[in-house]
């Protein structure tokens, strides 16, 4: 068996950290493995993937001892630029990876660097766009394109390059379901029909661990290898129909959908009553006939079409479509970053007032964070709005208060995201707008996520975020905003809205049919 991967007692610490972010880990990972990093936020994956081609310790600095050899090389003696022919690595922000500002030119790139036959390009650059169903992004600035088209394109962009091994991390955070499934098949073909051998990390375990063979689980930079089963039962974690299985004490677990069908054939749940929704509260926004154009090859290409929709007190609205569908563009134009071409949009009856009545936490959280510690990022925003500079109990609603005083470029991309939030949060704004706002993040975080947007509903605020993480709209929305070609196409509660969905249907309602979202809702009823 050859190893395409071997990592030999690596232990490795960032500079200024507090603890090892990998301790001691030794992995053989073979040629034509699909392998997946699982663990909690922070617990070492994004580090793991970045020593399989040396940016983990050239590029980091730090502390670093133990050997990583990729196809034979030592990434001591070998930097990135020369592992460059054998192994692509691709970041959970794909944008930081782009050179180029076109879609074709950037997936070419990587090829001219290493010299390939301008004929043999031409070709596998099709290929490319083909394998990622991105044809039709071909001469479209990335500038222009989605969070989930951008990840595409930098996976296109490793691929074509023809490297033996592809390390991904968290690959389809930005992607809507039916894009993580058609990558995710894409990344299968390659590992079946071609030998390649794939390494991603990916939170949302309910896309990935029916695909993969073998998983590396991380506990405080700690690893433990073995089949996705066995990895997912030392660290207690796993996909919705897991926690469920744990919940009610099936054994063993059920890792997917077909799994947790065959074991729920003895429980026979009707679907149930659905739930009396509180009467909505006072308008906090309004949208009437809202067009956004976005400009494309020196012609206007709308973004949102004839949008009309109000948030209300005590509301939480999950913004879902495809990528590409206007869910981004709908959220900075209530925020007032974006003026629409035509309509109205008011806050609290008068324009919006970005820091004051409404609030945003983009995709990328470092566009937010500039101080030097935690406490400080949500110090700033408290200081410019004039608040009690009191940073403690903003931190402590997103679970972080452990991470007060670290920097955040120290953090993993979740944690930064929470300290984005926790800093948006902070302004006390009734409207909270969040960009998929669950990137990187374990359950525990999400769970923290959850109840503080529910809290802040409950104090009379309103929330609205863009996701592609269907469980999440399951367990906290109260109402569904689904978009297509930039209109409303679908507004009701997540059971009406989810529940006939082929595409988005939340794992419990996948198992047991229309109505069930969560797990904790499925356990309560079969007791």
């Amino acid at each position: 068996m050859t190893i395409a991967l071997s990592f030999r007692n690596v232990t490795f610490t960032y500079p200024e950290g507090e603890r090892p972010a990998l301790a001691d880990v030794t992995v053989d990972i073979p040629e034509g493995a699909f392998a997946l990093a699982l663990g909690a936020t922070g617990a070492g994956k994004s580090t793991f993937l970045r020593s399989a081609n040396g940016l983990v310790p050239h590029f980091t600095g730090g502390t670093f001892a133990g050997r990583v050899f990729v196809a034979g090389r030592d990434t001591l003696a070998n930097p990135p630029r020369r592992l460059a022919d054998v192994v692509a690595f691709v970041p959970q922000d794909a944008g930081a990876s782009f050179v180029l500002d076109g879609v074709e030119d950037e997936i070419a790139y990587g090829m001219e660097n290493l010299g390939v036959d301008p004929a043999h390009m031409r070709r596998r650059v099709e290929e490319m766009l083909d394998l990622l169903d991105i044809a039709d992004l071909r001469h479209r600035s990335l500038r222009q394109c989605s969070g989930g088209e951008r990840q595409r394109v930098a996976i296109a962009a490793a691929l074509a390059a023809g490297p033996r091994i592809l390390v991904l991390d968290e690959p389809t955070s930005q992607l809507d379901p039916q894009g993580a499934e058609h990558v995710m098949a894409a990344l299968q073909r390659l590992v079946h029909d071609h030998g390649m051998t794939v390494l991603l990390a990916e939170h949302r375990l309910e896309r990935v661990v029916g695909w993969v063979d073998m998983a590396i689980g991380f506990d405080e930079g700690r690893a433990t290898v073995g089949t996705p089963g066995e990895v997912l039962r030392t660290l207690a974690v796993g996909p919705p129909v897991a926690r469920l299985g744990r919940l009610i004490g099936w054994d063993p677990v059920p890792l997917t959908v077909r799994d947790g069908r065959a074991a729920a054939r003895t429980h026979g749940l009707t679907r149930p009553e659905a739930a009396r929704p509180e009467p909505p509260g006072e308008a906090l926004v309004s949208l009437t006939g809202v067009d956004v154009h976005h400009e494309e090859l020196g012609r206007p290409r709308p973004a949102l079409r004839d949008v009309s929709f109000t948030l209300r007190r005590g509301e939480i609205v999950a913004v879902m479509g495809r990528n590409g569908a206007g869910k981004t563009t709908l959220l900075r134009t209530i925020a007032g970053v974006l003026t629409p071409n035509r309509g109205d949009v008011t806050v609290l009856g008068h324009p919006p007032r970005p820091g004051v009545d409404v609030g945003l936490c983009p995709q990328e959280p470092e566009s937010v964070l500039f101080n030097d510690s935690v406490a400080g990022e949500v110090r700033a925003t408290l200081r410019a709005r004039h608040l009690p500079d009191a940073d403690a109990p903003w931190l402590d609603r997103l679970g972080i208060s452990h991470l007060a005083a670290r920097h955040p470029r120290e953090l993993s991309a979740g944690q930064r995201l929470l300290v984005a939030t926790a800093a948006i949060a902070a302004t006390e704004a009734p409207v909270i707008l969040l960009d998929e706002p669950t990137r990187g993040l374990d359950p525990d975080s999400k769970a923290h996520l959850i109840r503080y947007l529910r809290a802040h509903a409950v104090d009379g605020g309103g929330a609205m975020f863009a996701t592609h993480d269907v469980e999440l709209a399951a367990a906290a929305a109260t109402r569904i905003l689904m978009l297509a070609g930039g209109e409303i196409i679908a507004d009701g509660s997540p059971a009406d809205v989810l529940g006939d969905s082929h595409v988005f249907a939340p794992q419990m309602t996948r198992v047991f049919g229309p109505g069930w979202l969560t797990p904790e809702q499925v356990a309560e009823a079969m007791a």
